[in-house]
């Protein structure tokens, strides 16, 4: 098939890749514009580009989906169907159907849940054990296409979002090339989503990893899994920030002190006070400005100690 790439970050990649190894044709290959990067901030090429260029395929890079020569350079291309991973851009209806077969997109959540920027990120945050991947049809709705296929794959305990990226990835490229084969042979059905049991992933902002001691330590747990790399989880000891990098809920562990509190060391992991009557452990930490460190050498260095209350940075003037 002729097909169309719309893509934009490193998530994209494999996908691109695959799609070219298959032996489809790629007549174009639609980006983001390079956009600033490194010290010297000179404008550089999103991943997909770096390899669409290596592949040798022509770049297309819009600044907008929505004027006339975005549309006159699908067309132009004369594609079978358009795929899309990440490009960044919300195509308008005239895209979506300038190709027979439709915009395929590849989405990291089982829909209809966790619709959205931010699906891999949230069903950590909310504790899920399972999630997926699923190849649907396009439309102009908020990730409301009917799906195509769908792969399930559990959420291994501790899990941090780098690892779940990589492994949804490993099963979306497959997927994908099962999807665009049977599309090819007509072998696929569209299936309509259960738009009323539909659940959202919104973007992240820095406020997101700011959290408030209130929350019980199963959703700290998972902000500090999800939201990693970026935006991290960030309390306040006296005014220095502290990142939560590693930390777990203690499973029927309780408490009767203010939330916040360091209650101190237990099995390499200082212990703190959450909501609920919860606890969290918290194994790795990073003083801002500085390096990760074990929580224990923290503890037993005096950065942290029994009866400190840590706050949320929000709450500190």
């Amino acid at each position: 098939m002729n097909v169309v790439f719309l893509g934009t970050p490193e998530v994209a990649v494999p996908f691109l890749q695959a799609v070219h190894d298959a032996g489809h044709r790629v007549p174009l290959v639609i980006t983001n514009p390079d956009r600033p990067a490194g010290r010297d901030r000179r404008p550089g090429p999103t991943p997909v580009k770096r390899l669409a260029e290596k592949l040798e395929l022509p770049v297309f890079q819009p600044r907008s989906a929505r004027r006339p020569a975005f549309l006159e350079q699908v067309l132009g291309s004369r594609p079978d169907i358009l795929v899309v991973v990440a490009y960044g851009r919300i195509l308008p209806r005239a895209v979506l159907d300038a190709a027979p077969h439709g915009a395929v997109n590849v989405h990291f959540s089982l829909l209809p849940l966790y619709r959205g920027a931010a699906p891999v990120q949230w069903a950590l945050v909310r504790g899920e054990t399972v999630t997926g991947v699923t190849t649907m049809k396009l439309d102009e709705g908020m990730d409301e296409g009917d799906v195509l296929m769908q792969s399930e794959l559990p959420i291994l305990p501790g899990e941090h979002a780098p690892s779940l990226f990589h492994r949804l990835v490993q099963a979306g490229v497959p997927l994908l090339g099962k999807t665009l084969s049977g599309m090819e042979q007509g072998r696929l059905v569209p299936r309509p989503q259960d738009h009323p049991v539909a659940t959202y992933a919104p973007i992240i902002t820095r406020q997101d990893g700011e959290p408030n001691l209130s929350l019980p330590a199963a959703r700290l747990e998972g902000m500090v899994r999800g939201f990693d790399p970026w935006p991290g989880v960030w309390l306040s000891r006296k005014g220095t920030r502290l990142r939560l990098r590693q930390a777990h809920a203690v499973a029927r562990a309780t408490h009767q002190s203010p939330n916040g509190t360091v209650l101190g060391l237990e099995d390499e992991a200082v212990h703190l006070a959450c909501g609920g009557g919860t606890v969290l452990a918290v194994t790795v930490l990073q003083p801002e400005g500085k390096r990760q460190m074990a929580a224990r050498d923290a503890f037993n260095g005096r950065q942290l100690v029994p009866g400190d209350i840590l706050e949320a940075v929000g709450d500190v003037d």
